[in-house]
């Protein structure tokens, strides 16, 4: 995906980006290749796929939430800052923690943070598990198995909020004894499954909310 059929392609997501905001994203990529040659970050570094299979991949969120009505993020594991940085370059209004166990990771994702000049914006070396605070929307991007993740995430998920597990295929990995176990503890809210572009790799996002 170049960056023509990228801008083009999150239009189709309700997005209208900024030149300012695209640059950011460019400046995200550039320190991503630099930084990975360091620390083992992604194993995608193409600058195309990037913006297909990290950039695109990230906004797809938008497809079950919108992120106009929310306020604070959590982006459990968030690795190379997907989707967490991408959120915040192009939702600037959002409050985002970055989460994640392994602090040389954690210490890249700061210094990305300062490098784009971004505000509200931190990412805190804890496992999710330990983790306290609540918010509006919790995701987790290629993470664990449902079952897992939903044990890692849920307690961070504030009263009317949501947590949204981005998955690639999850025919196997949500079968229907999975989806009747986590109906006895949350609200599976949505399942919304597509298509990425130009490749057709199979995406999967799971809106889930707790009970009260």
């Amino acid at each position: 995906m170049n960056k023509e059929e990228f801008i083009k392609e999150v239009a189709k997501l309700g997005i209208n980006m900024t030149e300012e905001q695209l640059n950011q994203l460019d400046q995200f990529y550039k320190i991503l290749v630099t930084e990975n040659e360091k620390i083992n970050l992604t194993r995608i570094t193409n600058e195309k796929e990037v913006y297909l299979k990290h950039f695109y991949d990230s906004l797809t969120i938008v497809k079950v939430v919108d992120l106009n009505q929310i306020e604070s993020v959590c982006d459990v594991g968030s690795g190379a800052g997907f989707p967490g940085i991408v959120l915040k370059i192009i939702y600037p209004h959002l409050k985002v923690t970055l989460v994640d166990s392994l602090l040389k990771r954690v210490k890249y994702l700061n210094n990305t943070i300062k490098k784009l000049n971004l505000e509200q914006i931190e990412a805190i070396h804890i496992r999710s598990e330990e983790y306290k605070e609540k918010f509006d929307l919790v995701t987790a991007r290629a993470v664990a198995n449902i079952e897992k993740l939903v044990k890692y995430t849920m307690h961070l998920v504030n009263k009317n909020g949501i947590f949204v597990a981005m998955k690639g295929d999850i025919t196997t990995e949500l079968s229907e004894e999975v989806k009747q176990k986590l109906k006895q503890k949350y609200k599976l809210e949505r399942i919304e499954k597509f298509i990425l572009p130009n490749e057709q790799s199979k995406r999967s996002l799971i809106l889930i909310r707790n009970k009260y």
